[in-house]
């Protein structure tokens, strides 16, 4: 049988503690491919990049366990690009987060960690 594909994002940034144990926890039950941003993007909501290039790096070794890429745009990008051009298929799960700040009540509108979950859909 094969494992779920997940992906996994969040608004904090690539390296942000919260996806760090994410990743770890996730492992443990597909296999598991990180797009993030490259540097926090909090309160993004929705956005997606239209007025600038946006540059995607693979950050993870060949053989490594975890695909990582980091990318220059909004959690949203990041899902986007993750969905059609980097992963052979659509996920089975997206995980975004686990955040730093509050997503809770009308937060979750403004909120890039739920923006990224929810494109994902």
């Amino acid at each position: 049988m094969e494992k779920p594909l997940i992906l996994v994002t969040n608004d904090d940034g690539i390296s942000a503690p919260g996806i760090r144990t994410l990743v770890e926890v996730m492992s443990e039950i597909g296999d598991v491919v990180v797009v993030a941003p490259d540097k926090p993007q909090s309160a993004m909501g929705h956005a997606i990049t239209i007025n600038s290039t946006l540059y995607l790096n693979r950050i993870s070794a060949e053989n490594a366990e975890v695909t990582e890429y980091n990318c220059s745009g909004t959690p949203v990008d990041c899902v986007k690009l993750a969905v059609n051009e980097i992963l052979k298929r659509k996920p089975d799960l997206c995980v975004s987060g686990i955040n730093h700040g509050s997503n809770s009540s009308i937060n979750v509108i403004y909120s890039g960690t739920m923006s990224a979950a929810v494109e994902a859909e």
